[in-house]
């Protein structure tokens, strides 16, 4: 690993927080305020962030709707539809949307991303991801949750078909593909763009979810606590890369980083107290049954231990990542959601600009990343900080850019044209 770090802005309406929607400053419609979301992009846009990433579900994200109307999380727009209109409200930084691959069809989302590549001037990836939610499920027919393993299975096909269909030399020509789930016949008939192809993201950290990224995924989102964790997977994920044939390089690995940031400590941990208070007990425990997928916490002391939970069929490493980190520093139930509650998993700090800095520079050069996914607690305050403070400090060590270093995603990320 050598260069200069990645940064993704992982967008959400109100902020990542589970409690920013009752942020003194929170966007009252921020999940459909199209103006507030240009604002972010270009927020980030100014701190040269090379990209910017929407996740989605197809679904309302809490089955009780009285917990749904209390997250930051419950109201957004589609995100393909919104990154069209960010497109022509920004110049150089990348747009990255979610879709599933197991409620869509490869064709229709493959013509749909190569439509957003082609109108942003080669700025657009897909995130890749297979849902894993019950709710998702009764929204499309289906018979229930599908398995892990198969729902990979059919992603595997998935990517490869949509791969197939951005090639040059298949866009107005002939597919001919004809799989165990899926039939495609004729090409995109939409000419590429700069960058060739959008660029491919995928966020799967179990056994087959670090298979497929090594196969097909260009950048790889992952949520990990500790630096011995993270340089676990980077370097897993990389042999596997240059096991499926292709260069460990091509392959960037951003880890996810919540950051409070403040003039002095003092300031960023009251920041960081101030949204944490705001979390309703029965939010915050609805939040991590949600990605336990359990109901084995029903009617337990808060108080208490977190039982002993089997990950199940939905987001199993983000389950796993929850069950060792109660385990490992002895936290109670309350405690537990609390914590996760602010960054769903994903690391969290808290203190100066340069607290943050020596902690991202400790894990770039630690070879435990190629750079972070950023998930600001609230916006546009905390996005805003780490543009105007942290930035500047990456930037005075040598470790960011201090200018985009092309047009296209694919030229900012470093990797190669498709």
């Amino acid at each position: 690993m050598a260069g200069q770090m990645k940064l993704g802005a992982f967008l959400m309406p109100t902020g990542h927080h589970i409690a920013a929607w009752r942020h003194p400053n929170a966007v009252a419609d921020a999940g459909v305020n199209v103006g507030h979301m240009i604002e972010l992009a270009q927020i980030a846009e100014r701190g040269l962030f090379d990209l910017i990433f929407f996740e989605d579900a197809a679904g309302v994200r809490e089955a009780r709707v009285e917990l749904a109307a209390q997250t930051s999380r419950s109201i957004g727009f589609e995100p393909i539809s919104l990154l069209a209109a960010l497109a022509a409200n920004t110049h150089t930084i990348g747009l990255v949307a979610t879709a599933s691959t197991s409620y869509n069809e490869p064709y229709a989302l493959a013509r749909a991303f190569a439509t957003l590549d082609l109108v942003s001037d080669g700025r657009a990836g897909w995130n890749l991801v297979t849902s894993a939610s019950e709710i998702e499920a009764a929204n499309f027919g289906a018979q229930g949750l599908r398995a892990h393993g198969d729902r990979y299975v059919r992603a595997k096909e998935f990517a490869e078909v949509v791969s197939r269909l951005w090639e040059p030399s298949s866009r107005f020509g002939v597919v001919e593909h004809q799989g165990e789930n899926f039939a495609v016949r004729q090409g995109l008939g939409i000419p590429a763009s700069p960058q060739g192809a959008p660029v491919m993201v995928q966020a799967g950290s179990s056994d087959v979810g670090r298979d497929l990224a090594a196969r097909t995924a260009d950048v790889v989102f992952v949520a990990t606590q500790t630096l011995k964790d993270a340089k676990s997977f980077y370097d897993d994920v990389k042999a596997r890369t240059e096991r499926a044939g292709r260069r460990p390089e091509a392959i960037k690995i951003l880890p996810g980083v919540s950051p409070v940031v403040g003039e002095t400590r003092a300031e960023a941990q009251e920041k960081f107290d101030e949204l944490q208070a705001l979390i309703p007990d029965e939010v915050g425990l609805a939040l991590l049954a949600s990605y336990l997928s359990t109901n084995a916490l029903d009617g337990l002391p808060l108080d208490g231990p977190l039982p002993d939970i089997k990950v199940g069929e939905g987001m199993q490493s983000r389950q796993q990542l929850v069950i060792d980190q109660s385990r490992r520093d002895g936290l109670s139930i309350r405690q537990v959601a609390q914590h996760f509650a602010g960054a769903r998993g994903h690391w969290r700090l808290v203190g100066t600009a340069s607290d943050v800095a020596d902690e991202m520079e400790a894990w770039f050069l630690g070879g435990g990343c190629d750079g972070f996914n950023v998930l600001a607690a609230y916006f546009p305050g905390e996005l805003t900080s780490f543009v105007d403070r942290v930035i500047p400090e990456l930037q005075r060590r040598g470790l960011f850019r201090t200018a985009y270093e092309g047009a296209t995603l694919r030229a900012n990320l470093g990797i190669a044209p498709a």
